[in-house]
């Protein structure tokens, strides 16, 4: 994938979306960032974002209720998007239209449709979309996948996540809160740590009688990988004590011996090897904004890019049609429905020519070079 980069020598100049919670973690992220400088910050609320501005410690700070006039007026070089997920492709496919990068929060978009007309608008406009999956930086994640490059191919890649939030408001009300809120970050590290992507998945989800949850706040999935792997996830959102990480607990069993991370602490083997050297990504997501500002700045492809991280949103939406319908779902059957949804859907002439002209969903998302 190609896209336009930034060669000016000056930390990069961006322009916040979002003054939520998540919004806030961002303001003070890249406001601590010796490599990026925040510009103006964004909300529907123009006191939220007035607030968080000041909560960084940037009272003057330009901030509004309109992204893109606030991005122009101060000179933006990209965009963060900390919006609602429901915000995620209306904010997105603005910026990029208006030639601004983005680095999008998790999920790429609402629905693997909206998603995929961000992947083509992305290439359309040579633009690079990167979504923050914020997990996927974290120095022990990387030690546990160099570990597996010494033990043969990887047969079983198993994670339990057991927490007990009580969150309140938006996720108490949810139809399947853990699948569609958490799950797709376990999801994600689990093609990572695989270095592969899925082919089917069974689930089931449900509720224990004790749930605080409206919706299915547990469910247990199991994915077909291209690489022969199966991946399970086995997960609940209302199980208090003997709580995992926020991770989650892993096991990952390969031809030559087993690789165990708890999910914060460096992780084990059996047979026993030495810890392997990797390099630091970062942590969280401030490990996300650096690997952001390094390919805008060289124009290597990061992780994060849309069209690789699009399959992490379809393995959720997989997983949820699994359950609802009690039968194996083929990922490409969730990418090919969303496509042809994506090209009647699409008004934009250039992303819908772009669309039209991948083979299918799958061979856009994982080929190497995208014109």
């Amino acid at each position: 994938m190609t896209f336009r980069t930034i060669t000016a020598e000056r930390p990069l100049r961006l322009a916040l979306v979002g003054a939520g919670g998540m919004g806030r973690d961002w303001a003070h992220t890249i406001h601590t960032d010796p490599a990026t400088e925040l510009v103006a910050i964004a909300d529907l609320d123009p006191t939220a974002a007035h607030n968080a501005a000041t909560e960084t410690g940037l009272p003057d700070l330009p901030t509004g209720t309109d992204a893109l006039h606030l991005a122009r007026h101060t000179d933006a070089d990209a965009i963060v998007n900390a919006t609602i997920p429901e915000a995620h492709h209306p904010v997105t496919i603005a910026a990029l239209t208006a030639g601004l990068p983005v680095l999008g929060e998790k999920p790429a978009a609402a629905t693997v449709t909206e998603a995929l007309a961000l992947a083509a608008a992305a290439e359309h406009t040579g633009e690079l979309f990167m979504v923050s999956q914020s997990r996927r930086y974290h120095h022990a994640l990387h030690q546990t996948r160099q570990h597996l490059t010494d033990l043969g191919p990887v047969g079983i890649c198993a994670v339990d996540f057991f927490k007990a939030p009580h969150f309140g408001g938006f996720r108490d009300q949810m139809n399947s809160p853990l699948l569609l809120d958490m799950a797709i970050h376990q999801f994600d590290m689990a093609r990572f740590l695989l270095d592969a992507d899925p082919i089917a998945v069974t689930c089931e989800e449900y509720n224990p009688p004790w749930s605080w949850y409206t919706g299915d706040a547990a469910a247990t999935a199991t994915f077909t990988m291209d690489s022969g792997a199966r991946f399970t996830f086995n997960g609940s959102w209302c199980s208090p004590g003997a709580e995992t990480s926020w991770n989650g607990s892993w096991r990952l069993s390969a031809q030559h011996g087993t690789v165990l991370w708890d999910g914060e602490t460096p992780p084990t083997t059996d047979p026993d090897r030495p810890a392997p050297t990797t390099p630091d990504p970062g942590n969280g997501i401030a490990g996300a904004l650096r690997e952001f500002t390094t390919a805008l700045r060289t124009g290597t492809e990061p992780s994060g890019s849309v069209r690789t991280n699009i399959m992490s949103l379809a393995m959720v939406e997989a997983a949820i049609r699994s359950a609802a319908l009690g039968t194996r779902i083929a990922i490409d059957d969730v990418l090919d429905q969303s496509h042809r949804t994506a090209l009647a859907a699409e008004a934009d002439p250039g992303v819908l020519a772009t669309m039209k002209s991948w083979p299918s969903a799958r061979e856009a998302l994982t080929r190497k070079d995208t014109p």
